[in-house]
C-alpha cells in the first residue's frame, strides 16, 4: 500500500516563517503529527505547521520515515542550490526575528510590527544579499519590480519606505541615502458616507441581535472596528451616558457620547447574550474578530438593498458627516474621532454636502428661466429642433 503524500509549503504569518503540511485525513497520520515538537494546527489554512527552523527539513523526514512521502521539496532539496537557499532562509527568518524584537522595544502596535516585519522579509529575500551589502538601488528595484509592477496600492509604498527607514536605523551600518521622492505623496481620497435613512436600513436589516448592537455601537460612537472589538463591558458608563475607549489608535484614551436611543437595544442584547467581559465576545469569552464584523456587515447592506462599497470604517465616517452637518464644532469632532490631527477631522467639511445642497445647477436655472419666460409670454416659441 502507498505511504500517503503530506504536501510542504511556505507559510508567512506575521512576518514569521513556517512550514505547512498539508495532507488528507487520515487519523494514524494525524496521531502522528501530533506527536512532533512544535506542531500546531491552523484552523484559517487548514493545516499542520511547524516553525520553519535550522534543522527542519531534516526533522521532518526523519519523523515521516517508512509512514509519509513528503512532496514539492524542491527548494529543500540538498544539493548544492538546496543548500544555499536553505542558508538564505536561515538568515532571513534571523532577521525577521531581530526586527520584529527591534519594532516591539519601541512600542510598536502588533499590527505595525506585523506589517514591516512582513516587508522586511519579503525586500530581503527580494534581493538575497547580505544586509551590509545593501544599497538605495535595491530600493528603488524592489519599488519597481515588486509595488509598482504589481500595482500595489501607495499607501502600502508608503509603509514599504518606513519600514526600510526603520530597519536603517537597526542596522547603523546602512549609511545609504533614500532617493527623493520614493516615498509617493498619500492618494487623497474622499470617504464614502452613508446617508441617515442608510444607516438605519442596514440596522433594521441585521436581524442578529448581536451583529446589530454591534454595528450600532460602531455608528453611534463613530468608533474603528479595533476598538469596538477590545470594548469591555466596564468602559460602559450608562449613567453618564459615556463610552471610554482605552487605549485608541496612538495608545490615547478618549470618551465618546453614548447615544440614549440605542441604550434599549444594548440591554436586550446584554440579557440575551450576557457577555461576561468584552462588549462582543466569540467562542468561550474571546474577542470577536474584525473579519465577522465585515462578513456580516456585507451581508445586511445586501439584505438592505446598499449598492455603495461599505466598511465598518465608512459607520465611523458617516458618524463624522452627520455630526458636522448637525452644527457640530469640528474641534468637538476630533476630541471625539481621536485624530492628532485636525487636517485629519477637515476631511469631512468636503464630503458634507450641506453647503452643496444651496448650490444650484446651470441646467435648473436655465430651465427655471425659460418657464418663468414661458409663464409671461404664452405665445413664446418652442426651442427649435437640432
Amino acid at each position: 500500500m502507498p505511504l500517503p503524500i503530506i504536501i510542504l509549503k511556505e507559510l508567512n504569518h506575521k512576518g514569521r516563517s513556517y512550514i505547512a503540511l498539508y495532507f488528507k485525513y487520515d487519523r494514524e497520520l494525524i496521531s502522528h503529527t501530533r506527536q512532533l515538537e512544535g506542531v500546531r494546527w491552523s484552523a484559517s489554512n487548514k493545516c499542520w505547521y511547524i516553525s520553519d527552523s535550522e534543522n527542519v527539513i531534516e526533522t521532518l523526514f526523519t519523523h515521516y520515515t517508512n509512514v509519509a512521502q513528503l512532496n514539492n521539496l524542491t527548494k529543500y532539496s540538498f544539493g548544492p542550490e538546496g543548500i544555499k537557499e536553505r542558508q538564505l532562509q536561515i538568515r532571513l527568518n534571523e532577521e525577521s526575528r531581530r526586527f520584529k524584537r527591534f519594532l516591539e522595544g519601541r512600542r510598536y502596535s502588533q499590527s505595525t510590527v506585523g506589517t514591516y516585519t512582513s516587508f522586511i522579509s519579503s525586500f530581503l529575500r527580494y534581493t538575497k544579499k547580505e544586509v551590509r551589502d545593501l544599497e538605495s538601488t535595491d530600493v528603488e528595484k524592489y519599488c519597481e519590480d515588486v509595488l509598482a509592477a504589481k500595482k500595489k496600492a501607495i499607501s502600502t509604498h508608503r509603509q514599504f519606505i518606513g519600514a526600510v527607514k526603520q530597519f536603517k536605523v537597526m542596522h547603523h551600518e546602512l549609511d545609504f541615502e533614500l532617493p527623493e521622492g520614493l516615498r509617493p505623496r498619500p492618494s487623497r481620497f474622499l470617504p464614502v458616507v452613508l446617508s441617515k435613512e442608510e444607516v438605519l436600513a442596514i440596522l433594521r436589516a441585521t436581524k442578529n441581535l448581536k451583529h446589530r448592537a454591534t454595528l450600532a455601537m460602531i455608528y453611534a460612537c463613530g468608533l474603528r472596528i479595533s476598538e469596538v472589538i477590545n470594548l469591555t463591558i466596564s468602559d460602559i458608563d450608562y449613567n453618564r451616558k459615556q463610552v471610554r475607549i482605552y487605549q485608541g489608535k496612538g495608545r490615547k484614551d478618549r470618551y465618546v457620547v453614548l447615544a440614549e436611543s440605542i441604550m434599549p437595544l444594548l440591554e436586550n442584547y446584554f440579557n440575551t447574550y450576557l457577555p461576561k467581559n468584552f462588549f462582543v465576545e466569540g467562542k468561550e469569552g474571546q474577542k470577536y474578530s474584525q473579519e465577522s464584523i465585515r462578513k456580516f456587515l456585507k451581508k445586511s447592506c445586501r439584505e438592505a438593498g446598499i449598492r455603495k462599497r461599505v466598511t465598518p470604517h465608512t459607520l465611523r465616517h458617516s458618524y463624522a458627516t452627520h455630526l458636522l452637518e448637525g452644527g457640530v464644532d469640528i474641534r468637538h469632532i476630533q476630541e471625539l474621532l481621536g485624530h492628532n490631527d485636525p487636517k485629519t477631522t477637515m476631511i469631512y467639511t468636503h464630503v458634507s454636502n450641506d453647503d452643496l445642497k444651496q448650490i444650484q445647477s446651470p441646467l435648473d436655472i436655465a430651465f427655471k428661466e425659460l418657464t418663468e419666460r414661458e409663464k409671461q409670454n404664452p405665445k413664446l416659441p418652442n426651442l427649435p429642433p437640432k
